[in-house]
């Protein structure tokens, strides 16, 4: 499913992976993993963004990033450290930017910013009580093509920082159990009040199955657009 929204054309394609589609640009976040991108090698990528080492995957970034695509990637990600096979960044022959924490960066054409992404102490944690994603393992990301916003705020529960956030589409995880629930997610959109969410990183496994269809609803009750994917008919 694409969805239109002030020009940009923003599709998710599964998990993590959303493409943005503008006049100036085509940014992908978090491009692969699970098979979300079986088929689809278009590499019309101007900038690949990574939010952090769960969702980098090389070959997934080598399908869509174009040959002179820049990949911006969180200064955290440690392809040596992950346990599948990925390769390094050094490997990808595109350029590559990393990137810390709160910083605001030009790269192929593109505003992009980073916000923190962790689990809270209150939040979703294991059961010793260890963050999936502790303070300093990832951030998320705000783009702006043609002039419109774009925040996908990574694996994270909500945090204090998001209500600085202004976005004109919000891409929330809704999955649970290592990020923000659906009811959370819907709480952020109602707080930021983007002109359209369009939730993302649910139902790819056991694990992340959420009822998307009432998070629309409690979205849509708070007057909030929502685009909803089926991810079963995803590419």
């Amino acid at each position: 499913m694409t969805v239109t929204h002030e020009g940009l054309r923003v599709d998710w394609l599964g998990y993590a992976t959303v493409r943005i589609e503008g006049s100036d640009a085509v940014v992908y976040l978090d491009p692969g993993r699970y098979g979300v991108l079986d088929g689809h090698r278009p590499r019309d990528g101007d900038l690949v963004c990574v939010t952090h080492d769960h969702h980098y995957d090389s070959e997934g970034i080598d399908r869509v990033a174009g040959e002179d695509a820049t990949l911006v990637v969180y200064e955290g990600v440690d392809p040596e450290g992950i346990d599948r096979d990925v390769a390094p960044l050094d490997e990808l022959g595109r350029r590559v930017d990393r990137v810390g924490e709160r910083v605001s960066v030009r790269a192929g054409g593109v505003r992009v910013e980073t916000v923190p992404a962790h689990n809270t102490p209150d939040g979703h944690l294991r059961e010793d009580g260890t963050p999936y994603h502790p303070e300093g393992f990832g951030v998320g990301y705000r783009v702006v093509v043609n002039g419109v916003s774009l925040f996908w705020p990574g694996d994270t529960d909500v945090l204090d920082v998001h209500d600085e956030v202004a976005a004109s589409v919000l891409c929330p995880p809704i999955g649970g159990s290592f990020t923000m629930d659906r009811h959370e997610a819907a709480a952020l959109a109602d707080d930021l009040g983007p002109g359209l969410v369009v939730p993302v990183h649910y139902d790819t496994f056991e694990a992340l199955e959420t009822d998307r269809r009432a998070f629309a609803a409690d979205v849509a009750e708070r007057g909030v657009p929502v685009a909803l994917e089926d991810p079963e008919q995803t590419p």
